[in-house]
């Protein structure tokens, strides 16, 4: 019985650190279950906090009690001049979170603007043109390093949006629900990079130019400076979010296992 248990605690301790060692490249994370101060906390333990701007209040959630209502143009902005540039995802990239949009427009998950005037990344839903986006960029001239255009979004309804770009592989991937919908492998994007800086602004439901308004339900969004793989983006996916949040579980089944 003790080698059970022992073995069940090696397994689970295991399962934990695998998930963890991500967390390290952790940038922001908003699971939007409350508004502090006029923005939304960060949970990642950056303090890139989400300021409110505009029309951004709290509804149901999909993941938790809360998400976040987006309407007539709110948006939370991230000061993108003042992140940074440790944090800012460059060589790995994976921008994670549950939407449910209302709207037929082109709708920006997160969008991100660097001085030199690139659009780095465009991690979209386009209900109206029956397709999701993922697009990112490296630094002025290079252009588009990768772009998948799949899936098809439905108004109303929870989905699970993963965008991934691994400049050792080249290869940009997005996943709708935790399965694969499309990858983008193009010549000549291996061990390309992302611009460094976002100082032409950072936000969250809008572009920085103010076009493409997010309209609708977000919830647990978070970006990391990694590129993750297709068993970590469903384990965020299924509620796994937070280094705190996975202690907790294990605690809380480690417990469990002790009492019987």
């Amino acid at each position: 019985m003790r080698q059970h248990i022992t073995a069940i605690f090696i397994m689970l301790t295991l399962f934990v650190v695998g998930i963890t060692s991500s967390f390290a490249g952790l940038v922001f994370h908003y699971d939007f279950e409350e508004i502090k101060d006029g923005a939304i906390p960060d949970r990642s333990g950056n303090n890139l906090h989400g300021k409110i701007v505009g029309k951004v209040t709290l509804d149901k959630g999909k993941v938790g009690k809360q998400a976040a209502r987006f309407k007539d143009g709110g948006y939370l902005d991230l000061n993108g001049p003042k992140v940074p540039a440790n944090l800012i995802p460059t060589k790995g990239f994976s921008l994670l979170a549950w939407v449910n949009v209302e709207a037929d427009g082109d709708q920006a998950v997160f969008n991100a603007w660097s001085n030199d005037g690139q659009w780095l990344i465009h991690p979209e839903v386009r209900p109206g043109g029956g397709i999701y986006r993922w697009t990112v960029r490296g630094d002025k001239p290079l252009g588009t390093i990768g772009e998948v255009k799949a899936g098809k979004p439905v108004k109303g309804e929870w989905h699970h949006y993963a965008a991934i770009y691994d400049s050792a592989s080249g290869v940009a991937t997005l996943y709708i629900d935790g399965k694969q919908v499309g990858k983008d492998a193009r010549a000549g994007s291996k061990g390309k990079t992302v611009n460094k800086n976002w100082g032409k602004g950072a936000r969250v439901g809008r572009n920085a130019d103010d076009g493409r308004p997010f309209v609708g339900r977000m919830d647990e969004i978070g970006l990391w400076n990694e590129a993750l793989g297709a068993d970590k983006v469903k384990a965020f996916m299924n509620g796994i979010v937070t280094a705190v949040d996975a202690k907790d579980k294990l605690a809380s089944k480690w417990g469990r296992i002790k009492s019987r």
